[in-house]
């Protein structure tokens, strides 16, 4: 009977004394207890849970996406519009760089065409050996940025003005031209046809090293200022060259303010922009006659001017003028001349005054032509649309020589360029008596439009050797294709 009292005891005994051990067995992972003791919680928990289900209705898992996906919205909101005031803010302060310079820089007028020139003269350009001399936006010459300009000044340069800006970063009221465009810098008349040509011939070379593109508009610039016109042979040849007519950019009417006055304040960029300043300069006489071959080849498929005939046959051709350096007595010198072409089989002889012909009938008449005869004058540009390899025969008034300087030379030069032959110049030694000495600068204002006179056994020797040498050069070789056939678009 005393037995499981004692027993009793000493188990309550047991537990006290033992009660560290006990408690840390309640609290081992393995106790059973423990387990009963989660288990009763998470019943508890379950039964209230299902209790607070019952009263709220429930949350479909598309309704706990939806505040998922709202909460991660107006956070990524929040960190775009910073970002995007951040971008607004830097595009700011890009717009606020951006500086103007005067077009036509006055520091360098003493070498306005020497490097930089004046003309944009706080850039240089691009230019590989060989070929042509440029600029190009945007590039990373140009750190991406584009050209633009502000002003339409027809009478000072200097009040002209350009910058670079960054795409994304344009000048405020700024207006984007879509497209490329030919900015062209020409120092002396785009109506006199040699300066002209001088002007346009390098784009056309860039034309060629840029697989052909094409401009969509010209800006003409003369020191600086706006040109709104060229001559009407020059327009001819970049419309067959380049397969459009000429456009012309004069900027009236783009930027108009609420007056409907235009603002020259305003303005204008470009998506892509060309500036050609330094006419042929720096390319070499094998790319300057693949310029003058594509010109010629474009010149004849305008015009459908087909290939010559084959066979020994030599167009002699006098290029007339009326008033300055005309001749004294026409028919006298046309009569030398062509009792010279009698004497060989198959010469003809034609004459024509170029400003009564339109350009494609100049193409057609020089296209014929294998000897040209003409006196010093912008006319004498017709013979880059002569065959290689023909001749030009240039006749001077007095004084020229002594007086005129190097530009007498540019049809040398031209001759050499576009692949003729310059046989040489006659200059009359007789014109109207000049007042003060001869070697005096004065006299060039009389002798520079002076008339021309003849030497009959001169000229007949100069034709005879001239039609000799074309006849040697025909009997040699015949070709029927163009050089540059196959050559953007030429046949």
């Amino acid at each position: 009977m005393n037995k499981p009292a004692s027993d009793a005891e000493n188990t309550t005994f047991n537990a006290n004394r033992n009660s560290p051990r006990k408690s840390s067995q309640l609290c081992s992972p393995s106790s059973p207890k423990l387990s009963i003791y989660l288990l009763a919680v998470f019943v508890i928990l379950f039964v209230l849970f299902q209790i607070q289900s019952l009263q709220t209705p429930p949350t479909s898992p598309w309704a706990f996406m939806h505040q998922w996906e709202k909460i991660v919205t107006n956070s990524c909101l929040s960190s775009f519009h910073d970002s995007s005031q951040e971008l607004k803010a830097m595009a700011s302060k890009l717009r606020e760089s951006v500086t103007f310079l005067p077009l036509k820089d006055l520091r360098f007028s003493h070498a306005a065409l020497r490097g930089h020139t004046w003309f944009m003269s706080s850039l240089y350009d691009m230019h590989e050996e060989g070929e042509v001399q440029y600029q190009q936006f945007p590039t990373d010459h140009s750190s991406g940025r584009v050209l633009c300009l502000k002003g339409r000044d027809r009478h000072d340069g200097s009040w002209n003005s350009y910058a670079l800006a960054w795409p994304g970063a344009l000048p405020d009221n700024a207006t984007l031209m879509k497209g490329l465009t030919f900015v062209s810098y020409n120092h002396y008349d785009y109506h006199n046809i040699w300066h002209g040509l001088s002007a346009i011939m390098p784009f056309v070379a860039w034309h060629i090293k840029s697989q052909c593109a094409v401009p969509k508009r010209w800006i003409l610039y003369h020191w600086g200022e706006i040109r709104t016109s060229m001559a009407p042979w020059v327009g001819k040849l970049l419309e067959a060259t380049f397969g459009s007519p000429v456009d012309i950019e004069t900027f009236d009417g783009i930027h108009r303010n609420e007056s409907d006055v235009v603002d020259d304040d305003d303005a204008t960029c470009f998506e892509e922009a060309v500036v050609m300043r330094h006419n042929e300069g720096g390319m070499s006489r094998e790319k300057r006659m693949e310029v003058y071959d594509l010109m010629r080849c474009r010149s004849r498929m305008y015009c459908n001017v087909s290939s010559r005939e084959k066979g020994l046959r030599i167009g002699m051709t006098m290029l007339m003028r009326n008033g300055p350096r005309s001749f004294k007595n026409a028919s006298a010198v046309i009569s030398i001349f062509e009792k010279e072409c009698r004497k060989v089989e198959g010469c003809r002889l034609m004459v024509a005054y170029p400003h009564n012909l339109t350009f494609c009938e100049q193409v057609e008449l020089m296209s014929l032509t294998d000897i040209v005869i003409s006196a010093h004058g912008a006319q004498l540009s017709n013979m880059i649309l002569m065959d290689r390899n023909s001749s030009v025969m240039e006749l001077f008034p007095k004084g020229w020589l002594e007086l005129a300087g190097v530009g007498q030379y540019v049809h040398h030069w031209l001759a050499s360029w576009s692949g003729m032959r310059h046989e040489g110049a006659w200059r009359d030694p007789v014109g109207d008596h000049c007042p003060f000495p001869e070697d005096d600068r004065r006299c060039m204002s009389l002798f520079k439009n002076g008339r021309i006179g003849h030497n009959e056994s001169y000229f007949s020797e100069w034709a005879r050797n001239v039609l000799n040498d074309q006849v040697k050069l025909k009997t040699a070789q015949y070709v029927s294709t163009s050089p540059v056939s196959g050559l953007c678009g030429c046949k």
